[in-house]
């Protein structure tokens, strides 16, 4: 797959940034950096939980609505969430109402507070999956990998709910893991750069 141009300033990007304006910045400013921060990564493993049978351009339009109501994807917080949060959450026109999505992002909060506990950290434990170089397959050419496989797996050892291996390749993607950007992205060389500056946890 190769970059394709469709900006106002006529850059070449990956194509699925052509989907909508908002697509654009995010595609250049987050997609593929690499991210050590436990609240973000854990936030993105919620948003992905919600996109499951829908577009990640809805998810992200309602991202800051997600980001108040579940108290800044503060996972500590997230894990006491009881009944009457629930009912909150189902009863908020501005994010996903699924009883399914949100009660498996209460739980997998839960189950994060676990494997800090035990890890130290997520940014820890999910950094430990990156691809060797020799593992990568060509940009955006699949949608799981032996990583995000054995990923999954062991998050659902753990009593993780909806992170199967498509979820976890779709995450490892966005945070940075590998650098999915195609060749001739006007993103993929400052990607590169990231990584190569970036500190593994």
């Amino acid at each position: 797959m190769d970059a394709e141009r469709f900006a106002p300033d006529d850059l070449p990007r990956c194509p699925w940034s052509a989907g909508a304006p908002e697509l654009v910045p995010y595609h250049d400013t987050e997609w593929g950096f690499p991210v050590g921060e436990d609240r973000r990564l854990f936030e993105k493993l919620c948003l992905e939980t919600f996109q499951a049978g829908l577009s990640w351009r809805t998810i992200l339009n309602k991202r800051e609505a997600f980001r108040e109501v579940f108290s800044g994807f503060d996972h500590a917080v997230i894990a006491e969430f009881g009944e009457r949060d629930i009912a909150r959450l189902l009863g908020d026109p501005r994010i996903v109402r699924n009883r399914a999505k949100i009660e498996a992002t209460i739980g997998n909060a839960r189950r994060m507070t676990e494997l800090v506990e035990r890890e130290g950290s997520l940014a820890a434990f999910v950094w430990r999956y990156e691809p060797a170089p020799e593992e990568l397959p060509a940009p955006q050419s699949v949608t799981t990998s032996p990583a995000s496989i054995a990923m999954a797996k062991e998050l659902k050892r753990r009593g993780w709910r909806f992170v199967g291996p498509t979820t976890a390749y779709a995450f490892m993607q966005a945070m940075g893991l590998l650098n999915d950007h195609v060749h001739g992205c006007v993103v993929r060389p400052r990607v590169d750069q990231a990584r190569a500056a970036f500190t593994r946890p």
